[in-house]
Order: structure tokens, then C-alpha cells, then sequence
């Protein structure tokens, strides 16, 4: 677990996405939760031993699968956007995965199958005030990376978590983004945020840097799908985008192939929805785990 400010943690060891806690006398607040049972065992055994773990909300950024499926093993309340608590209602009580290589990192833990969703209490549309231990936190609807994103902001401390609204040295979930809104929310955070820790959802924290590479790979793919669309394209010609793009990413040689299928299926997805001439009812199924 590490420190940004007293109080303010992140870890990114676990399987999944970067998790975050802000802990306070009052009580402690996480930010997503592990995917897999054992660790949010032990997440859970870290917090404890910090003051305030009487009093606890989970707040979730989006409705994916890597930082949802494990809410329920954090044993307490949580918060999220309204779209996120609507996307959960559909989904079946038990989990049962799907037969699409997605690139995410449920799909790599068997395990995953059979695991219950938990249930939101608390839900909101744009914005939501927190006031714990005198410290102001915002809970803000930020749309672009999917409909239902948010970010946990911390004004006084400069620290926000953002998401998959950026990610490090991997290639970002396409399938449910919009790309201009995306591009949008980048320019507030070069903007309006650029002198705050930014702690993206996968990868710790994120330079100005990572920011602004992912800004022009958005704007790429943007300008390259609107080609294709112009020229009347089915979603199919997207697999050929996919090797030059992944090269654009650092990473290990194990996570080729999964971040392979993280593009190829983003792609295609983000194509049908926002440029294929097909029938998009029809073809894209059901909404709720296609990240």
C-alpha cells in the first residue's frame, strides 16, 4: 500500500485495478475493490489496521467486471454512479462470465465464475459531496472511457482517482467509450487537474505525460475509425488496426495476448456503436459486461 498524502493510499499489487483508500478518523473510504476473494481478504486486513474501519463506503468508478465483481467481499456500503447501479441490475445475481476474449483480468481467474455482485445503497447522476474528517471529497460523473465513469477528487490534497479514464503502459477498454467525450476528459485533466497526483485505474499513478500520450492514441483512433465509416467499412476492418496500435504500448510479453483482445474487441465494439452503418440493436447484445 502507498502512501500520496497522509491518509490517501493506493496499491496496485492485486489482481485487477488500482485500488485506492482514503482513511480518516471518521471511517475510511476505498475506491474499487480486489477481484479475487483472497486478496480483498487481505485489502481488507490492511485497512483494518488503520483508525476508522468502523465506518466504511466502497465507491466504485465504473460498472467493469475486474472492479466490481469483488465489491461484495468488502462487506460494506457502496456508492456509485446511477448508469454503473442500472448496468448491475441486469446482470444475473450470480456471475457467469461470457465467451469473449475481452482483454480484462477476470478472464484470467477461473474462479471468477459463480462470484455474486454486490448491490449498491447509494447512488448518484453528476456529482456527489463528501465531508469526512473536515477533508471535501467529489464523487463526479466524467463520461468518455464508458457513460457511467467517475472520478473521486480531493481538492485541498490535490489527489484524484480517475479510472479507466487513463491507464499505464497498457491500451485502454474501447468497447463502451465515447471518443470525443474521452478526448474531453482528458483536456480537464491537462487543464484543470494537471498539477494533482492523478492515480489511474490500472497502473498507479499517471505523469501528465501518460495523459497526454493517451489523449493523441484516442485522437488517432477517432480519426482512423471515421475514415473507415466514410469509406463505408464493416466493423471486421478494425482487427487490422490492432498491431499498430498495441505498438504504441510498453508492457510485458506475457500480457500480449490479452491486450491483443483488449483492442481487437474494443474496436470492433466501438466501431459498430458510434460509426458501423449497421443496426447496432441487433448486433451489439447485451450491455453489461462488454467493457
Amino acid at each position: 500500500m502507498r502512501q500520496i498524502e497522509e491518509g490517501i493510499f493506493y496499491e496496485d499489487s492485486f489482481s485487477g485495478v488500482t485500488l485506492g483508500a482514503l482513511v480518516f478518523s471518521e471511517g475510511i473510504i476505498m475506491i474499487d475493490a480486489p477481484l479475487r476473494s483472497d486478496d480483498a481478504r487481505s485489502w481488507r486486513a490492511m485497512l483494518m489496521n488503520h483508525r476508522g474501519w468502523t465506518n466504511r463506503l466502497l465507491v466504485n468508478l465504473d460498472s467493469h467486471p475486474d472492479r466490481t465483481l469483488g465489491a461484495k467481499a468488502m462487506e460494506t456500503i457502496i456508492l456509485t454512479q446511477l448508469i454503473t447501479s442500472e448496468i448491475l441490475k441486469t446482470r444475473s445475481t450470480i456471475f457467469k462470465g461470457q465467451g469473449i476474449d475481452t482483454g480484462s483480468d477476470w478472464e484470467s481467474y477461473n474462479e471468477a465464475i459463480g462470484m455474486r455482485w454486490g448491490t449498491p445503497e447509494i447512488t448518484f447522476n453528476e456529482q456527489i459531496i463528501l465531508y469526512w474528517n473536515g477533508s471535501e471529497i467529489k464523487i463526479e460523473h466524467h463520461p468518455g472511457a464508458s457513460k457511467e465513469a467517475i472520478w473521486v477528487i480531493l481538492p485541498e490534497e490535490k489527489v484524484i482517482f480517475v479510472g479507466d479514464t487513463v491507464l499505464v503502459n497498457q491500451p485502454p477498454f474501447l468497447a463502451k467509450s465515447d471518443l470525443t467525450q474521452w478526448e474531453g476528459q482528458l483536456d480537464l485533466l491537462l487543464d484543470t487537474y494537471r498539477d494533482y497526483v492523478i492515480v489511474s485505474g490500472r497502473g498507479g499513478t499517471a505523469s501528465n505525460e501518460d495523459v497526454h500520450e493517451l489523449r493523441k492514441f484516442i485522437r488517432n483512433v477517432a480519426r482512423r475509425l471515421e475514415l473507415r465509416a466514410k469509406k463505408g467499412a464493416m466493423p471486421e476492418v478494425t482487427e487490422k488496426m490492432v498491431p499498430s496500435l498495441l505498438s504504441k504500448f510498453k508492457f510485458p510479453r506475457i500480457n500480449f495476448e490479452a491486450y491483443e483482445n483488449r483492442l481487437q474487441h474494443g474496436l470492433y465494439q466501438c466501431y459498430l456503436r458510434n460509426y458501423s452503418p449497421m443496426n447496432v440493436n441487433e448486433r451489439l447484445g447485451s450491455e453489461g459486461i462488454h467493457n
